[in-house]
Protein backbone atom coordinates (compact mmCIF):
# COMPACT_ATOMS: atom_id res chain seq x y z
CA UNK A 1 0.00 0.00 0.00
CA UNK A 2 2.02 2.94 -0.87
CA UNK A 3 -0.02 5.66 1.17
CA UNK A 4 2.32 3.60 4.30
CA UNK A 5 5.00 4.19 2.66
CA UNK A 6 7.07 7.43 4.93
CA UNK A 7 8.13 10.06 2.71
CA UNK A 8 10.35 12.54 4.89
CA UNK A 9 12.11 9.73 6.74
CA UNK A 10 14.87 8.18 6.05
CA UNK A 11 14.26 4.69 4.21
CA UNK A 12 15.35 3.31 0.65
CA UNK A 13 13.02 2.43 -1.61
CA UNK A 14 12.93 -1.13 -0.83
CA UNK A 15 14.68 -4.23 1.73
CA UNK A 16 15.18 -3.79 5.15
CA UNK A 17 16.46 -1.20 7.56
CA UNK A 18 17.43 -1.43 11.34
CA UNK A 19 19.89 0.50 13.54
CA UNK A 20 20.70 3.61 12.82
CA UNK A 21 24.89 4.53 12.94
CA UNK A 22 27.31 7.18 12.96
CA UNK A 23 25.65 10.11 12.35
CA UNK A 24 28.65 12.87 12.08
CA UNK A 25 28.85 16.56 10.99
CA UNK A 26 31.25 17.20 7.40
CA UNK A 27 30.66 20.81 6.62
CA UNK A 28 27.69 21.86 5.51
CA UNK A 29 26.34 18.05 5.65
CA UNK A 30 25.61 15.74 8.04
CA UNK A 31 26.51 11.63 7.27
CA UNK A 32 24.04 9.25 8.54
CA UNK A 33 24.40 5.41 8.18
CA UNK A 34 22.10 2.50 9.09
CA UNK A 35 21.91 -1.13 9.52
CA UNK A 36 20.55 -2.16 5.97
CA UNK A 37 19.97 -5.20 3.68
CA UNK A 38 18.77 -4.77 0.17
CA UNK A 39 15.97 -7.62 0.63
CA UNK A 40 13.85 -9.12 3.14
CA UNK A 41 16.05 -12.20 3.69
CA UNK A 42 17.46 -11.84 7.08
CA UNK A 43 20.16 -13.93 6.03
CA UNK A 44 21.37 -11.72 3.77
CA UNK A 45 24.92 -9.72 5.30
CA UNK A 46 24.22 -6.38 6.61
CA UNK A 47 25.79 -3.22 4.70
CA UNK A 48 25.92 0.25 6.01
CA UNK A 49 23.30 2.10 4.40
CA UNK A 50 24.49 5.80 3.46
CA UNK A 51 22.22 8.67 3.14
CA UNK A 52 23.60 12.62 3.53
CA UNK A 53 21.47 15.87 4.37
CA UNK A 54 22.19 19.46 4.26
CA UNK A 55 19.26 20.60 6.96
CA UNK A 56 18.59 16.97 8.35
CA UNK A 57 15.01 16.61 7.10
CA UNK A 58 15.66 16.55 3.34
CA UNK A 59 17.97 13.11 2.54
CA UNK A 60 19.52 12.06 -0.32
CA UNK A 61 20.66 7.95 -0.48
CA UNK A 62 23.70 6.77 -2.10
CA UNK A 63 24.88 3.63 -2.55
CA UNK A 64 26.49 1.56 0.78
CA UNK A 65 29.39 2.66 2.17
CA UNK A 66 30.50 -0.35 4.20
CA UNK A 67 30.34 -4.25 2.78
CA UNK A 68 30.98 -7.31 4.37
CA UNK A 69 34.40 -8.59 3.67
CA UNK A 70 34.99 -12.34 2.40
CA UNK A 71 36.65 -14.26 4.43
CA UNK A 72 37.32 -11.17 6.88
CA UNK A 73 36.47 -10.87 10.84
CA UNK A 74 32.55 -9.15 9.55
CA UNK A 75 32.10 -11.76 6.93
CA UNK A 76 28.42 -12.16 7.78
CA UNK A 77 27.48 -8.62 8.20
CA UNK A 78 28.85 -5.09 9.50
CA UNK A 79 26.56 -4.04 12.65
CA UNK A 80 26.24 -0.89 14.92
CA UNK A 81 28.88 1.23 15.77
CA UNK A 82 29.90 4.86 14.95
CA UNK A 83 31.75 7.91 13.48
CA UNK A 84 34.23 10.50 14.57
CA UNK A 85 37.13 12.69 12.41
CA UNK A 86 40.63 10.94 12.56
CA UNK A 87 42.60 14.05 11.37
CA UNK A 88 40.76 14.56 8.15
CA UNK A 89 39.89 11.31 7.69
CA UNK A 90 36.29 9.74 8.88
CA UNK A 91 37.55 6.76 11.40
CA UNK A 92 34.53 4.12 11.40
CA UNK A 93 33.85 1.86 14.78
CA UNK A 94 31.54 -1.20 14.14
CA UNK A 95 30.83 -4.55 15.63
CA UNK A 96 31.94 -7.34 13.05
CA UNK A 97 29.49 -10.39 13.00
CA UNK A 98 31.05 -13.79 11.76
CA UNK A 99 28.65 -16.52 11.74
CA UNK A 100 29.24 -19.25 14.61
CA UNK A 101 31.55 -16.93 16.87
CA UNK A 102 29.76 -15.93 20.03
CA UNK A 103 31.00 -11.91 19.57
CA UNK A 104 30.74 -9.43 17.06
CA UNK A 105 34.45 -7.92 17.00
CA UNK A 106 35.11 -4.63 17.30
CA UNK A 107 36.43 -3.35 14.10
CA UNK A 108 37.89 -0.03 12.70
CA UNK A 109 38.10 1.19 9.01
CA UNK A 110 38.65 4.44 7.69
CA UNK A 111 37.38 6.66 5.08
CA UNK A 112 39.90 8.64 2.53
CA UNK A 113 36.59 10.28 0.35
CA UNK A 114 34.78 12.41 2.99
CA UNK A 115 32.66 9.30 4.34
CA UNK A 116 31.63 7.80 1.45
CA UNK A 117 33.16 4.39 1.35
CA UNK A 118 34.98 3.18 4.09
CA UNK A 119 38.43 0.76 3.10
CA UNK A 120 39.29 -3.16 4.91
CA UNK A 121 38.56 -3.01 8.75
CA UNK A 122 40.97 -4.03 11.46
CA UNK A 123 40.01 -5.22 14.88
CA UNK A 124 40.38 -2.24 17.22
CA UNK A 125 39.96 -4.14 20.78
CA UNK A 126 40.43 -8.04 21.70
CA UNK A 127 37.17 -9.90 22.07
CA UNK A 128 36.36 -11.06 25.68
CA UNK A 129 37.81 -13.84 27.48
CA UNK A 130 35.72 -16.95 28.19
CA UNK A 131 36.35 -16.39 31.97
CA UNK A 132 34.80 -13.05 31.78
CA UNK A 133 31.46 -14.74 31.18
CA UNK A 134 30.04 -12.53 28.57
CA UNK A 135 27.16 -13.37 27.28
CA UNK A 136 27.13 -10.49 24.76
CA UNK A 137 29.74 -7.81 23.30
CA UNK A 138 29.33 -5.22 20.90
CA UNK A 139 28.10 -1.80 19.29
CA UNK A 140 31.51 0.25 20.23
CA UNK A 141 30.54 4.07 20.45
CA UNK A 142 33.96 6.20 20.27
CA UNK A 143 34.15 10.05 21.45
CA UNK A 144 36.55 12.77 22.51
CA UNK A 145 36.25 14.12 26.00
CA UNK A 146 39.22 16.11 27.89
CA UNK A 147 41.88 15.53 24.94
CA UNK A 148 41.19 11.96 25.51
CA UNK A 149 39.50 9.48 23.12
CA UNK A 150 37.16 6.68 25.12
CA UNK A 151 34.97 3.89 23.70
CA UNK A 152 32.21 2.50 25.03
CA UNK A 153 31.02 -1.22 24.28
CA UNK A 154 27.81 -2.76 25.28
CA UNK A 155 27.91 -6.01 26.90
CA UNK A 156 26.33 -8.18 29.88
CA UNK A 157 28.01 -10.49 32.11
CA UNK A 158 26.30 -14.33 33.04
CA UNK A 159 24.79 -13.57 36.68
CA UNK A 160 25.97 -9.95 37.12
CA UNK A 161 23.57 -8.11 34.76
CA UNK A 162 23.98 -5.20 31.60
CA UNK A 163 27.42 -3.19 31.53
CA UNK A 164 29.55 -0.86 29.43
CA UNK A 165 32.76 -1.55 28.50
CA UNK A 166 35.07 1.03 28.71
CA UNK A 167 38.25 1.86 26.94
CA UNK A 168 40.34 5.07 26.59
CA UNK A 169 43.14 5.53 24.02
CA UNK A 170 45.34 8.73 22.58
CA UNK A 171 45.57 8.15 19.29
CA UNK A 172 42.26 6.17 18.12
CA UNK A 173 44.57 2.86 17.38
CA UNK A 174 46.10 1.73 20.76
CA UNK A 175 42.82 0.98 23.26
CA UNK A 176 43.61 0.28 27.10
CA UNK A 177 40.77 -1.22 29.14
CA UNK A 178 39.47 0.67 31.96
CA UNK A 179 36.96 -0.11 34.74
CA UNK A 180 33.07 -0.96 33.24
CA UNK A 181 31.60 2.30 32.73
CA UNK A 182 28.25 1.08 34.43
CA UNK A 183 27.04 -1.89 35.28
CA UNK A 184 22.99 -2.81 36.40
CA UNK A 185 21.93 -5.81 37.76
CA UNK A 186 18.86 -6.87 35.87
CA UNK A 187 15.18 -5.53 37.66
CA UNK A 188 12.37 -3.43 36.11
CA UNK A 189 12.68 0.14 36.56
CA UNK A 190 8.88 1.98 35.68
CA UNK A 191 7.75 -1.50 34.51
CA UNK A 192 10.41 -1.88 31.68
CA UNK A 193 13.07 -4.46 31.92
CA UNK A 194 16.77 -3.07 32.32
CA UNK A 195 18.07 -5.88 30.01
CA UNK A 196 20.41 -8.79 30.76
CA UNK A 197 22.66 -6.59 28.19
CA UNK A 198 23.03 -3.14 26.55
CA UNK A 199 23.08 -2.65 22.87
CA UNK A 200 24.00 0.25 21.27
CA UNK A 201 25.86 2.12 24.49
CA UNK A 202 25.66 6.14 23.25
CA UNK A 203 27.46 8.57 25.41
CA UNK A 204 25.82 12.39 25.93
CA UNK A 205 27.68 15.15 28.29
CA UNK A 206 24.62 16.65 29.46
CA UNK A 207 24.91 19.52 32.41
CA UNK A 208 28.01 18.45 33.08
CA UNK A 209 27.36 15.17 33.43
CA UNK A 210 27.82 12.00 31.74
CA UNK A 211 24.52 10.32 30.01
CA UNK A 212 24.60 6.99 28.91
CA UNK A 213 21.67 5.65 26.19
CA UNK A 214 21.27 2.12 25.73
CA UNK A 215 19.04 -0.09 24.18
CA UNK A 216 17.86 -3.23 26.96
CA UNK A 217 18.27 -6.75 25.27
CA UNK A 218 17.60 -10.00 26.20
CA UNK A 219 18.88 -13.71 24.93
CA UNK A 220 14.92 -14.87 25.54
CA UNK A 221 13.34 -11.27 24.74
CA UNK A 222 15.53 -9.54 22.14
CA UNK A 223 15.06 -6.32 22.42
CA UNK A 224 12.98 -4.07 24.93
CA UNK A 225 13.65 -0.51 25.29
CA UNK A 226 15.63 2.55 24.95
CA UNK A 227 16.85 3.82 28.19
CA UNK A 228 18.83 6.77 29.68
CA UNK A 229 20.52 7.13 32.80
CA UNK A 230 23.38 9.09 34.73
CA UNK A 231 26.50 6.55 34.68
CA UNK A 232 27.44 7.70 38.02
CA UNK A 233 23.63 6.30 38.87
CA UNK A 234 22.70 3.67 36.81
CA UNK A 235 20.13 2.36 38.77
CA UNK A 236 17.76 5.01 38.09
CA UNK A 237 17.22 4.11 34.74
CA UNK A 238 14.56 6.25 32.13
CA UNK A 239 12.49 5.64 29.25
CA UNK A 240 13.89 7.67 26.24
CA UNK A 241 10.70 7.01 23.96
CA UNK A 242 7.24 6.13 25.84
CA UNK A 243 5.88 4.83 22.68
CA UNK A 244 6.08 1.43 20.97
CA UNK A 245 8.39 1.26 18.08
CA UNK A 246 12.25 3.19 18.89
CA UNK A 247 14.89 1.19 19.50
CA UNK A 248 18.72 1.22 18.83
CA UNK A 249 19.25 5.29 19.30
CA UNK A 250 22.70 6.64 17.79
CA UNK A 251 24.07 9.59 19.31
CA UNK A 252 25.21 13.16 17.45
CA UNK A 253 26.90 14.48 20.51
CA UNK A 254 27.59 18.00 18.82
CA UNK A 255 25.66 19.19 15.72
CA UNK A 256 24.46 22.52 14.90
CA UNK A 257 21.40 22.07 17.11
CA UNK A 258 23.22 20.58 20.23
CA UNK A 259 23.31 16.61 21.06
CA UNK A 260 20.77 14.61 18.97
CA UNK A 261 19.21 11.35 18.77
CA UNK A 262 18.56 9.49 15.80
CA UNK A 263 16.48 6.00 16.35
CA UNK A 264 14.76 2.84 14.63
CA UNK A 265 11.39 3.15 14.25
CA UNK A 266 10.52 -0.51 14.33
CA UNK A 267 7.51 -1.98 12.05
CA UNK A 268 4.70 -2.34 14.92
CA UNK A 269 3.20 -5.22 12.60
CA UNK A 270 3.74 -8.59 11.97
CA UNK A 271 6.28 -10.01 9.75
CA UNK A 272 3.99 -11.95 7.71
CA UNK A 273 2.48 -8.71 6.47
CA UNK A 274 5.94 -7.16 4.94
CA UNK A 275 4.29 -7.83 1.69
CA UNK A 276 5.40 -4.28 -0.23
CA UNK A 277 9.51 -5.36 0.08
CA UNK A 278 10.41 -3.05 2.25
CA UNK A 279 10.39 -2.49 6.55
CA UNK A 280 12.01 0.59 9.17
CA UNK A 281 12.51 3.56 8.99
CA UNK A 282 14.76 6.00 10.48
CA UNK A 283 13.07 8.55 12.93
CA UNK A 284 13.15 12.29 13.02
CA UNK A 285 16.58 13.21 14.49
CA UNK A 286 15.86 14.54 18.06
CA UNK A 287 17.15 17.52 19.92
CA UNK A 288 17.99 16.35 23.34
CA UNK A 289 18.30 17.83 26.81
CA UNK A 290 18.19 16.78 30.69
CA UNK A 291 15.10 17.48 32.32
CA UNK A 292 14.95 18.20 36.15
CA UNK A 293 14.34 14.42 36.75
CA UNK A 294 17.37 13.21 35.13
CA UNK A 295 15.78 12.29 31.91
CA UNK A 296 16.52 13.20 28.58
CA UNK A 297 13.57 15.38 26.71
CA UNK A 298 13.44 15.34 23.15
CA UNK A 299 11.77 18.10 21.02
CA UNK A 300 11.79 17.89 16.82
CA UNK A 301 14.72 18.89 15.01
CA UNK A 302 14.04 23.03 14.25
CA UNK A 303 14.58 22.56 10.37
CA UNK A 304 11.60 20.13 10.07
CA UNK A 305 9.51 22.96 10.18
CA UNK A 306 10.56 24.05 6.76
CA UNK A 307 8.98 21.28 5.68
CA UNK A 308 5.60 22.75 6.19
CA UNK A 309 3.50 23.47 2.72
CA UNK A 310 1.90 27.36 3.17
CA UNK A 311 0.85 28.82 6.50
CA UNK A 312 -1.24 26.12 7.76
CA UNK A 313 -5.06 25.91 8.39
CA UNK A 314 -7.25 25.19 11.24
CA UNK A 315 -6.81 21.27 11.94
CA UNK A 316 -10.45 20.58 13.11
CA UNK A 317 -12.50 19.16 9.81
CA UNK A 318 -9.29 19.51 7.50
CA UNK A 319 -8.76 16.54 4.92
CA UNK A 320 -5.34 15.40 5.07
CA UNK A 321 -2.92 13.41 2.79
CA UNK A 322 -0.45 11.04 4.42
CA UNK A 323 1.99 13.77 5.37
CA UNK A 324 1.33 16.32 7.78
CA UNK A 325 1.70 18.04 11.11
CA UNK A 326 -1.05 18.67 13.46
CA UNK A 327 -0.07 21.39 16.38
CA UNK A 328 -2.08 21.14 19.43
CA UNK A 329 -0.91 24.74 21.70
CA UNK A 330 -2.79 23.56 24.98
CA UNK A 331 -5.20 20.95 26.27
CA UNK A 332 -6.82 19.29 27.01
CA UNK A 333 -7.82 18.00 23.60
CA UNK A 334 -8.23 14.97 21.84
CA UNK A 335 -6.85 14.65 18.20
CA UNK A 336 -8.44 11.76 15.99
CA UNK A 337 -7.20 11.21 12.30
CA UNK A 338 -10.15 9.41 10.87
CA UNK A 339 -8.72 7.01 8.36
CA UNK A 340 -12.12 5.92 7.37
CA UNK A 341 -15.78 4.69 9.16
CA UNK A 342 -13.82 2.30 11.05
CA UNK A 343 -10.13 2.97 11.30
CA UNK A 344 -8.76 5.75 13.53
CA UNK A 345 -5.91 7.06 15.74
CA UNK A 346 -7.45 8.65 18.61
CA UNK A 347 -4.17 11.11 20.82
CA UNK A 348 -5.79 12.34 23.97
CA UNK A 349 -4.30 15.25 25.95
CA UNK A 350 -4.91 15.37 29.72
CA UNK A 351 -2.97 18.63 31.52
CA UNK A 352 -4.86 17.54 34.29
CA UNK A 353 -3.04 13.82 34.86
CA UNK A 354 -0.69 15.65 32.98
CA UNK A 355 -0.38 12.71 30.45
CA UNK A 356 -0.60 12.43 26.64
CA UNK A 357 -1.98 9.05 25.28
CA UNK A 358 -1.92 7.41 21.86
CA UNK A 359 -4.25 4.55 21.24
CA UNK A 360 -4.07 2.88 18.00
CA UNK A 361 -6.86 -0.13 18.65
CA UNK A 362 -8.89 0.73 16.22
CA UNK A 363 -6.27 2.20 13.64
CA UNK A 364 -6.47 -0.66 11.60
CA UNK A 365 -8.12 -3.65 9.78
CA UNK A 366 -5.36 -5.70 8.77
CA UNK A 367 -4.64 -8.56 11.04
CA UNK A 368 -0.76 -7.93 10.59
CA UNK A 369 -1.00 -4.84 12.23
CA UNK A 370 -0.32 -4.49 16.23
CA UNK A 371 -2.79 -2.02 18.27
CA UNK A 372 -2.32 -1.23 21.89
CA UNK A 373 -2.22 2.47 23.75
CA UNK A 374 0.78 4.09 24.69
CA UNK A 375 1.27 6.75 27.20
CA UNK A 376 3.81 9.45 28.20
CA UNK A 377 3.51 11.17 31.92
CA UNK A 378 4.84 14.66 32.80
CA UNK A 379 4.11 15.51 29.30
CA UNK A 380 3.48 19.36 29.67
CA UNK A 381 5.63 22.32 30.51
CA UNK A 382 2.86 25.27 30.42
CA UNK A 383 5.66 27.77 31.16
CA UNK A 384 7.90 26.56 27.88
CA UNK A 385 7.22 28.57 24.22
CA UNK A 386 6.88 25.18 23.00
CA UNK A 387 3.10 23.49 21.84
CA UNK A 388 1.70 20.95 24.31
CA UNK A 389 1.92 18.19 21.35
CA UNK A 390 2.88 17.88 18.30
CA UNK A 391 2.30 15.24 16.15
CA UNK A 392 3.92 14.33 12.94
CA UNK A 393 2.57 11.73 10.28
CA UNK A 394 4.11 10.48 7.34
CA UNK A 395 2.62 7.08 6.18
CA UNK A 396 2.57 4.63 8.96
CA UNK A 397 5.18 6.63 10.99
CA UNK A 398 3.48 9.07 13.82
CA UNK A 399 5.59 10.69 15.99
CA UNK A 400 4.57 12.99 18.81
CA UNK A 401 6.48 15.44 20.60
CA UNK A 402 5.15 17.24 23.86
CA UNK A 403 6.08 20.65 25.30
CA UNK A 404 7.44 18.54 28.48
CA UNK A 405 10.01 17.08 26.31
CA UNK A 406 8.28 13.63 25.74
CA UNK A 407 8.40 11.62 22.37
CA UNK A 408 6.13 8.79 21.60
CA UNK A 409 6.93 7.08 18.73
CA UNK A 410 4.36 4.17 16.77
CA UNK A 411 3.62 2.41 13.78
CA UNK A 412 -0.10 2.22 12.08
CA UNK A 413 -1.41 0.95 9.17
CA UNK A 414 -4.76 1.85 7.87
CA UNK A 415 -5.94 -0.09 4.75
CA UNK A 416 -7.86 3.30 3.44
CA UNK A 417 -6.10 5.60 1.64
CA UNK A 418 -6.11 9.24 2.02
CA UNK A 419 -7.56 12.05 2.25
CA UNK A 420 -8.05 11.14 5.91
CA UNK A 421 -10.30 13.56 8.06
CA UNK A 422 -9.03 15.16 11.49
CA UNK A 423 -11.28 16.08 14.24
CA UNK A 424 -8.98 18.08 16.88
CA UNK A 425 -9.54 21.29 19.22
CA UNK A 426 -10.69 24.18 18.04
CA UNK A 427 -6.56 25.85 18.36
CA UNK A 428 -5.23 23.12 16.44
CA UNK A 429 -3.53 24.09 13.87
CA UNK A 430 -2.61 21.61 10.27
CA UNK A 431 0.00 21.96 7.93
CA UNK A 432 0.78 19.44 4.80
CA UNK A 433 4.41 18.88 4.84
CA UNK A 434 6.33 18.25 1.84
CA UNK A 435 7.85 14.61 1.05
Amino acid sequence: MTHLRPAFHVRPPRGYLNDPNGPIEAGSDVHLYFQYRPTLDMDVPVEWGHATSSDYVRWTLHRPAMAPHPGGLDTDGCWSGNTVWDGDRIRAFYSGRVDGLPYQSVLTAVSDDGGRTFGPPSQAVPDPAPAEQAIMFRDPFVWREDNTWWMAVGVGYAGRGASIRLYRSADLRTWTTEDDLAELPRSHAGGDDTGAAWECPQILTLDGRRIAVVSSWSPEGGPNQVLSFDVAVPTLPHRVDHGTNFYAASALRDSRFGPLLFGWLTEGRDKLGWTDGWAGVISLPRVVRLGADGSLRSAPVPTVETLRIGSGSPADGVTTGAQCEIEVPDGPGRVVVHFDDYERLEIELDPAADTLTIDRGQASLDAHAHDGRMQATQAFDPTSDRPAARIFIDGSVVEVFTSGGRALSTRVYPTTPPPWRIEAPPTARHWSLAP
